[in-house]
């Protein structure tokens, strides 16, 4: 199974929102940025059989414009596996539901996806990788989806995925 980790794109500034955080979206700036980070999944040839994505707004916007972008068919789960303060080991459950040669794309947060990807591929839930917005990082799971079993494939920044995007 590969696990791509997509993090959200940048979103209205906290100290400026008024409203639940919850429900705090994507910047206009914010989501034509990530519409060329997905361009760039696309250039890799990502083709998602799931999109799951966090349920806070900003990350569902991003995981549409995942969706889009990649011209990807399956539809986008909402789960709360993904929020910023969830354990890894709910979503390496969650992950256990789906085939083996599955491609399963998170969209989601700091500092979840720092701590869920060391613990996939070191067992280590310490954040020794950094995940700036709309950032991307592809996991293999040969067995099992569960700590320390994971191989790190690429951690590609946003710059360098837009950069890609802007080759389409």
């Amino acid at each position: 199974m590969e696990v791509i980790f997509f993090r959200h794109g940048i979103a209205v500034d906290r100290d400026r929102w008024k409203g639940n955080d919850d429900d705090r979206p994507l910047t206009k700036a914010g989501a034509g940025s990530t519409k060329l980070t997905a361009q760039g999944l696309r250039i890799l040839q990502v083709q998602p059989d799931v999109i799951l994505s966090s349920p806070l707004m900003r990350a569902q916007q991003t995981a549409e414009i995942v969706q889009e972008a990649l011209g990807a068919k399956s539809k986008i789960e909402l789960v709360d596996d993904l929020r910023p303060n969830a354990p890894p080991e709910r979503l390496f459950i969650r992950l256990r539901n789906f085939s083996d040669d599955s491609v399963v794309i998170c969209v989601g947060h700091e500092p979840h996806f720092s701590t869920t990807i060391s613990a996939a591929i070191s067992g280590k839930t310490a954040a020794s990788i950094a995940m700036k917005k709309a950032a991307a990082c592809a996991v293999l799971f040969a067995e099992q989806p569960q700590a320390g079993a994971g191989k790190l494939i690429w951690l590609i920044p946003p710059k360098a995925l837009r950069l890609l995007g802007n080759c389409s």
